[in-house]
């Protein structure tokens, strides 16, 4: 990793020098930044994103993110393409598979780079972003679409992709702070190195104006090109304007970011070499709120304050009269700001109620701004449903137009029926409701962190004098959640965490797909979700001849063991099914545990019986294994060895018993042709194929089929291989099972006849 780095930071001391000379004493501070890597994984859903959170300081003039991934050696690992996301704000919407997104979704842009591997074990990307917005930046990493191969821990191989980006930041420190309506003088010297400015944007701005006085280069006009604002991806840009084309140097922004910082970087063209003196100034046009909203907070809480009055004085205290002078509104008011309440309802999950009434009144002169704060790093991680509708009991002018934007950072003050809600640096979202749509919804997954505002008018046709006296309300519903109507029938929310940083995403089931489980393109319908219940639950009816032949044996634990795992196997399929086919008799936890721990002990007990092994040695190992087998399945309930060393460990006891008895007798045991043809060798047969199919047959497609063949196959192979009765045992009948009687059993005699 030395090498990587220290060719960044070389590469960045040549693409930024520091100056040596120049009318602007320039500063440059690098600072690096780096987390952890992460294991990559084939893509499914979002959970199998890694995700980096990078904090991006102020005052930041270049970035320069250093891209590494690295995969492991073997015969699993193949040329793949890593695909990785960009975005200021919030995290990276992605969808590579295609699918569709629920109805009424805008999807936020991310701008995307892919990496591959190209015959090497690793591979470097570097991407540079010049003059970046400050604040959080976030990357996503995943691999292509995930193959749905059931893998099987420590048997099956599978490669190893890590990823782990770092970012390099270069500072410029002491910028200069402009001042509203102070012109600051400049010269640039012939040196090729730009001025760099910031200045603040207070609230309630309605339009910023920036503009170049008396600028002069020796006669040559003003040859200087001015950019106005930081870019979030590389492929945007920010506001520029060439000063020496048209004659005037002037950038004017409509609705500017609210309460941010902005830079402006002044800078001459390459072929320039002469110095260029100017005067940069700019002032602001405030938009004072009118009194609509104020009035309705503060009858808000008079009404509060009355009602708790006799709780906040003291016993015999006596409340004065007071009254609360209502604003007036001013003349300059170029919006009305109604207030809403926030309510932290639970993680990644906000509600905004109005202050008095679910609805807001909306009129013609001005338009009404509602703020929904989203301002904490919490508040990026769901999705924002934003629902506008008309009241029923208000009136509604066939003439006219409800038209509403949302859009972060500031309100769109200029509405209109175009429907361009475009603030200074960023899109918005339109709305439009009239009497053929009466009703409209946004919903936006991982909303940029900041503060959002809604802005409504009614627009009036030309000359309409009633309209610009109506009143129309309309109802706003606006939240955060985790996801969208929690993922829908067919779909789970998850929480997923990141140092730190919390996001829900949707796990889909039953063959949906989508950012919300919207997409029923490759979905089971209701029939195909019986099917598959049914085919994986009934399947475990095997188990009755099985059980049978181990009772008419009389292997009455063994049936036993038989029974428990086709219970829990047949109502952990039952309850693990997706969809609406679904049954659980108990805890999910609890009947996985069940049926992976029965499956084992079933293994287990049945070659112990092959065996045949003296009784008080059975049944010591069977109870032995089977606690052994229950700690390693609390330890790792999917791993390998849980099945795997149970099975080894019985079948080197098979060999050694078989062995001694064929020594002993000088004969093949089991001695019987018969038996081999008929019971041993097709129930061997049985048990390989199903292992065959368990392994590397069973994909998320085709499990509803293969794991029910296993289910068949695993328990005819066992009424195969179970050894027959023993010849000192009698026929299968009550009297010699229950009770011997006075007598001492045959087979008690035969024992204590070999153990003296």
């Amino acid at each position: 990793m030395e090498t990587p780095v220290l060719l960044l930071l070389l590469s960045l001391g040549v693409l930024c020098p520091p100056a040596t000379s120049s009318s602007q004493d320039l500063s440059y501070v690098s600072e690096m930044f780096s987390q952890s890597p992460q294991r990559l994984s084939f893509f499914n859903w979002y959970g199998n994103v890694r995700l980096f959170q990078f904090q991006v300081p102020d005052d930041a003039v270049l970035l320069r993110w250093l891209l590494q991934a690295s995969r492991g050696k073997g015969d699993g690992c193949e040329d793949v393409e890593i695909t990785v996301h960009f975005r200021y704000g919030a995290p990276p919407v992605v969808n590579p598979l295609g699918y569709s997104f629920a109805p009424n979704t805008s999807v936020p842009f991310s701008f995307t780079q892919t990496m591959r591997f190209r015959n090497t074990m690793q591979s470097n990307l570097y991407l540079n972003v010049s003059n970046p917005t400050p604040g959080d930046w976030f990357v996503a990493a995943h691999l292509p679409k995930d193959t749905e191969k059931i893998e099987i821990q420590g048997l099956t191989k599978s490669c190893t992709y890590v990823f782990q980006p770092e970012l390099f930041v270069l500072r410029e420190v002491d910028v200069p702070i402009l001042q509203a309506n102070v012109p600051m003088q400049q010269v640039l010297e012939s040196i090729k190195n730009p001025v760099r400015y910031k200045l603040f944007v207070p609230e309630y701005t309605r339009e910023l104006q920036i503009q170049l006085l008396q600028c002069s280069s020796n006669g040559s006009g003003c040859p200087l090109l001015v950019t106005v604002g930081s870019v979030t991806r590389p492929d945007s840009s920010a506001h520029h304007v060439n000063c020496s084309v048209g004659g005037s140097c002037v950038v004017v922004l409509q609705s500017p970011p609210w309460e941010k910082w902005l830079n402006v970087l002044v800078e001459k063209p390459q072929w320039l070499n002469s110095s260029v003196s100017f005067q940069l100034l700019y002032n602001v046009s405030v938009c004072k709120p009118g009194s609509v909203g104020s009035r309705t907070f503060l009858s808000f809480l008079n009404m509060f304050s009355t009602s708790n009055n006799s709780t906040l004085l003291r016993d015999g205290q006596q409340p004065s009269p007071t009254t609360t002078p209502l604003p007036s509104e001013s003349p300059a008011s170029c919006m009305r700001k109604y207030p809403v309440i926030r309510e932290d309802l639970d993680v990644v999950s906000v509600r905004f109620h109005p202050v008095t009434t679910p609805s807001v009144p909306v009129v013609a002169q001005l338009p009404i701004v509602v703020l929904l704060d989203l301002n904490s790093e919490m508040d990026s991680g769901g999705i924002l449903v934003v629902s506008l509708q008309f009241n029923k009991t208000g009136a509604t002018s066939l003439n006219s137009t409800v038209v509403a934007c949302l859009s972060p950072a500031a309100p769109v003050l200029s509405l209109d029926l175009r429907q361009n809600c475009t603030t200074a640096f960023s899109q918005g979202y339109s709305f439009n409701l009239s009497e053929e749509t009466k009703s409209g919804t946004h919903n936006i997954p991982y909303p940029v962190t900041d503060r959002w505002y809604l802005s409504m008018q009614i627009i009036c046709p030309d000359n309409d004098s009633t309209c610009q006296q109506q009143t129309s309300r309309v109802i706003v519903t606006a939240y955060l959640s985790p996801c969208l109507e929690d993922c829908g029938p067919y779909g789970e929310c998850r929480l997923l965490r990141r140092n730190g940083y919390l996001y829900a995403a949707c796990s889909c089931k039953a063959g949906w797909a989508g950012w919300s489980c919207t997409d029923d393109r490759n979905a089971l319908s209701v029939g195909q979700q019986l099917t598959a219940t049914l085919l994986l639950t009934l399947s475990n009816l095997m188990f009755v001849p099985t059980i049978f032949v181990a009772i008419y044996h009389l292997y009455f634990v063994e049936a036993a063991v038989y029974t428990y795992t086709m219970f829990f196997s047949t109502f952990y399929h039952a309850c693990d099914q997706p969809g609406v086919t679904v049954m659980c008799i108990m805890d999910y936890d609890t009947l996985q545990f069940c049926d992976f721990f029965g499956s084992v002990v079933a293994i287990w007990v049945t070659i112990l019986c092959m065996a045949r092994l003296r009784k008080f040695i059975k049944y010591v190992l069977f109870m032995l294994g089977t606690l052994v087998i229950a700690m390693s399945m609390q330890l790792d309930r999917r791993g390998i060895w849980n099945m795997l060393g149970p099975c080894l460990f019985a079948l080197i006891l098979l060999v050694i018993a078989w062995t001694t008895r064929g020594v002993r007798r000088r004969r093949c045991y089991p001695p019987s042709w018969q038996r081999w043809v008929f019971f041993l060798l097709p129930g061997v047969a049985l048990a390989l194929t199903a292992i065959s199919v368990y392994v590397f047959a069973e994909t998320n497609a085709n499990y509803y089929y293969t794991h029910s063949l296993w289910h068949v196959m695993v328990a005819a192979s066992v009424a195969f291989l179970l050894p027959p009765r023993e010849r000192s045992k009698k026929s299968w009948e009550w009297s010699h099972l229950i009770d011997c009687g006075y007598k001492i059993c045959q087979e008690d005699r035969e024992e204590l006849y070999v153990v003296t």
